[in-house]
């Protein structure tokens, strides 16, 4: 490497540390969490339910599966969720969304990778309507779905769904309230119809909390002829918690 161009990255490093995505201490590396914020993450794992994978205080023994998947099976085929929805990861993703730190994009995604399998054939992000786009100046769950892309070497398609019609926030409304106002709300893109028939689709998204949003995009990419859909997002409501 030139020196000069090795000084110069040293110099910026001095002066530009890398810092917690969550709280701005300065760490080691890029994309890493300082180790309170480290520490104050809940990484949902085994015992799961086998169908959605949420997580169970004690182990219900191969193949349980939850009440409400019991209930109502789910349109999708598994959620992975990087973490749990609490204090640091919301405030990594308000950075990402609202306060334009596009990096902290990468950092989902690197989580998200640890422990997702590899069995996807197309990544696709939830799309946001394109009013959104143009005032936020990015779709934060394309960002995510990008970097997840490149970290487990999955195709990527940005614009397989797209928004046809902008929605309000579904924060408040109950589970037909929320089906009524995303009826509709979404399709495939023509272009990636041939592309998506036969194929596991791997759907991203920011936060997962109801599922009602995903099982929208389930609908229009089954509708089309994907094999399977599972879902992947950097955070998970779990039933104790309220997203924003």
């Amino acid at each position: 490497m030139n020196l000069a161009v090795q000084t110069l990255r040293e110099a910026v490093a001095f002066a530009l540390p890398p810092r917690c995505p969550s709280c701005g201490a300065i760490t080691e590396a890029d994309h890493r969490l300082c180790a309170a914020c480290w520490s104050a993450l809940d990484f949902p794992g085994e015992p799961a339910c086998a169908r959605c994978n949420l997580p169970f205080e004690y182990d219900r023994g191969p193949g349980t599966e939850c009440a409400a998947c019991m209930a109502e099976p789910p349109l999708h085929d598994g959620i992975h969720a990087a973490v749990a929805y609490g204090e640091v990861s919301r405030a990594i993703m308000l950075k990402l969304k609202y306060g334009r730190r596009t990096a902290h994009a990468e950092t989902a995604a690197r989580l998200i990778a640890r422990t997702l399998p590899r069995t996807a054939d197309l990544i696709v992000p939830v799309p946001l309507h394109t009013s959104r786009i143009w005032s936020r100046g990015f779709n934060q769950a394309a960002l995510i779905a990008q970097g997840l892309a490149r970290q487990c070497d999955i195709p990527f398609v940005c614009d397989a769904l797209v928004r046809t019609r902008r929605t309000p926030v579904l924060r408040g409304m109950g589970p037909k309230a929320r089906h009524t106002v995303l009826a509709g709300a979404f399709a495939v893109h023509p272009r990636w119809t041939e592309r998506i028939a036969g194929k596991a689709i791997l759907l991203v998204d920011d936060v997962y909390t109801s599922g009602a949003t995903s099982d929208a995009c389930i609908r229009v990419l089954k509708r089309a002829g994907a094999k399977n859909v599972a879902i992947a997002a950097f955070a998970r409501v779990l039933p104790e918690e309220s997203g924003d």
